[in-house]
């Protein structure tokens, strides 16, 4: 009987209706924020609003355009240039210059020389085909013979290779042995003899290796002409890479 009683007492507090229509339009305020970041979302997801580019900018990439396809059509008539000698199997070759507007022909070798971004480096085989290929994109390229030391300091500072997405230092021989042991390399040392001596292996542990991001001095973003005076003008550089792998990595 007690129990019967203390529940008839209870009484059901009842929330106002102002305090209600509070609520919902309150909840109405925050569906409609919701939906408008995700449309938001969506929008950058597409990909980035075009820039407004100025006349001259067209001009000048027209120009370049012609530039190159002038330079790549007088260079064909003209004969090859002779191979190195024997013992240079081997170059180095970094992106000194900006593409932008370029022939799709320089593009494109700057594609397969694994050199998108500006003051990357990536190692090369020495061949008639890439010989070719350095003329093309001379204007744009610094390239030369780099010494053990050099190919050393590079990897051991800078080796990267890709796992799924993610960029992963060479730190571990395990890792090197895992991935790269049914060509006999089985350590950091034996990758940087097989890319020095440009053996069997070296195309399957060139593409081991991802391009390599050199630093830029500090005075670059201040003082670009300055930067440009330090590297020097690109083109072959012969055992005068050494000095920007040095100066860069």
């Amino acid at each position: 009987m007690a129990e019967t009683e203390a529940e008839s007492k209870k009484v059901i507090k009842l929330v106002p209706e102002y305090l209600l229509k509070k609520r919902k339009a309150y909840q109405a305020i925050k569906a409609t924020q919701a939906k408008l970041a995700l449309l938001e979302k969506r929008k950058v997801s597409k990909g980035k609003p075009l820039k407004f580019k100025r006349l001259e900018d067209f001009l000048k990439a027209s120009h370049r355009r012609h530039r190159d396809d002038t330079r790549i059509e007088r260079s064909q008539h003209r004969p090859p240039a002779p191979l190195p000698p024997a013992k240079s199997k081997l170059a180095f070759a970094v992106r000194i210059r900006e593409i932008k507007g370029v022939s799709p022909k320089v593009m494109k070798v700057v594609q397969m020389l694994r050199l998108r971004k500006i003051f990357s480096g990536a190692f090369v085989k020495i061949n008639k085909t890439s010989m070719a290929m350095m003329k093309i994109v001379e204007p744009y390229v610094a390239w030369g013979f780099p010494n053990l030391k050099s190919v050393r300091e590079l990897i051991l500072k800078r080796g990267q290779t890709r796992i799924g997405r993610r960029r992963v230092p060479l730190t571990d021989n395990n890792f090197i042995e895992q991935h790269m042991g049914k060509y006999g390399i089985i350590c950091l040392e034996d990758l940087i003899h097989e890319i020095y001596a440009v053996g069997k292996g070296f195309r399957a542990a060139n593409n081991f290796l991802l391009p390599f991001r050199l630093s830029v001095a500090r005075h670059a973003a201040k003082d670009k002409a300055g930067l440009m005076k330090d590297l020097g003008n690109p083109g072959f550089r012969n055992t005068g890479i050494n000095a920007i792998i040095r100066q860069q990595n």
